[in-house]
């Protein structure tokens, strides 16, 4: 890329945070705490690696973390609102036909017992039973790149059945126990509501449940959910018989059903995995939704790894005559949101959160959310800038938006005339 190109993606960053800094101000009644908000983001898009208060301070040139502290805990502001912000905002330019809604879990590990929702319980993050954090996140998936679009801290019943640990954890009283499935319906819910465009939903076996299966059916979306190896699978009207566990039919497939094919590029290249697609039923989409019509395929897709045989197992919905191509695309987008949660936690400061409360933990969770959206709006729009002949030097684009800009604390941060006093 030119020293032109990289002019205009130098402005292109510094026209987009301020606009977004405009958009975020609008939530708060007081335009001292709507600059504490945008030195905030400015925080999580600066270069210090760890986003701490007093090291969000330090790079704004605040004596101490009181004013930012004031946007995750005393001021008034609802963190919903921006979550539908970021939502609305990122489909502004990431929306695209064929669009995956992929849900997921990440962990936040904590030392203490006070953070809302801590407890010892399995995360991903740390590959075992731990104590931590569990948030659930929806992440829109385009070809044009990944937001975070929705998210929920999870409460284990020893928090919801606790009234002494949710008073002091300001726990809303309308928060009850709910499921992670349960969560990730809502979330469905939430994005069908707003007309989210997405053509398909992806999670692992944590969020397949029935209730979504069918959820998904009477709206019309494809899925490809993650399956456990002893889930029962039988197909019925007109197709070849199948019958058993999603593992015993993986083994009794003939050689020539499985076929290679990527689920997209990594670090390391094209993931290759052997898959195998057995379609077990034709159904018409009315027998869900009245309103909707056509011949929808449930199916089966196995996915073989190919340095030792292991297999994965995804329940499908899909359009009748959907190719496996499509499926092991839908299926792959999976690794865009592992991918946002590291960039996120590595980069933005997603775990960096030192509130208790359950309402500061949603206030900073989303102002990371628009954080990383803002990144994949300006890496999407900087692409449309970007001539062929300009290609060789891409990975300098690529820094700028990876990086998550280190000239950030050097630009024009909002008024510093919030409020100072020491944290309640």
């Amino acid at each position: 890329m030119t020293g032109v190109a990289i002019e205009q993606m130098l402005e292109l960053w510094c026209v987009e945070l301020r606009q977004v800094k405009v958009h975020l101000g609008s939530l708060f009644a007081h335009p001292s705490v709507a600059a504490s908000a945008a030195t905030f983001l400015d925080g999580l898009l600066g270069p210090e690696r760890r986003k701490t208060g007093w090291m969000r301070a330090e790079a704004a040139g605040d004596p101490g973390p009181w004013r930012q502290q004031a946007v995750l805990g005393r001021s008034h502001w609802d963190a919903d609102v921006l979550r539908d912000m970021v939502r609305d905002y990122a489909l502004e330019t990431l929306a695209s036909p064929g669009a995956v809604l992929v849900i997921d879990e990440t962990g936040f590990l904590k030392q203490g017992q006070h953070s809302c929702g801590v407890g010892r319980q399995y995360t991903g993050s740390a590959g075992k039973i731990t104590n931590c954090q569990i948030g659930v996140f929806a992440a829109y998936v385009s070809d044009k790149g990944c937001a975070f679009i929705d998210r929920q801290l999870y409460l284990p019943k020893d928090w919801t059945s606790k009234p002494e640990r949710r008073t002091a954890a300001q726990v809303p009283d309308s928060i009850g126990f709910v499921t992670k499935p349960e969560i990730a319906a809502q979330m469905i819910e939430r994005a069908i509501a707003a007309n989210m465009p997405f053509d398909w939903v992806s999670t692992d076996t944590v969020y397949s449940v029935g209730r979504i299966e069918m959820q998904l059916r009477r709206a019309g979306k494809g899925y490809v959910l993650g399956a456990h190896a002893s889930d029962q699978f039988n197909s019925w009207i007109d197709k070849p018989e199948v019958a058993g566990t999603a593992e015993q039919i993986a083994k009794a497939l003939a050689p020539e059903a499985w076929t290679r094919l990527s689920a997209g590029d990594g670090t390391k290249g094209a993931r290759l995995y052997d898959w195998a697609y057995v379609e077990l039923a034709d159904l018409e989409a009315d027998e869900y939704n009245e309103h909707l019509t056509g011949l929808w395929t449930r199916g089966l897709l196995i996915r073989r790894t190919l340095s030792d045989g292991d297999l994965a197992f995804f329940s499908t919905w899909c359009r009748a005559g959907t190719l496996i191509e499509e499926l092991v695309r839908v299926e792959g987008q999976r690794w865009a949101i592992e991918d946002a949660f590291e960039t996120a936690k590595t980069e933005l400061g997603l775990t960096h959160n030192e509130t208790r409360s359950w309402h500061g933990w949603h206030r900073h969770v989303s102002l990371v959310m628009l954080a990383f959206a803002m990144m994949a709006v300006v890496r999407q729009r900087a692409n449309t800038l970007t001539s062929p002949q300009k290609r060789s030097d891409e990975a300098k684009l690529r820094r700028l938006c990876d990086g998550l800009s280190r000239k950030s604390a050097a630009w024009p941060h909002a008024s510093g005339n919030a409020g100072s006093s020491p944290p309640s």
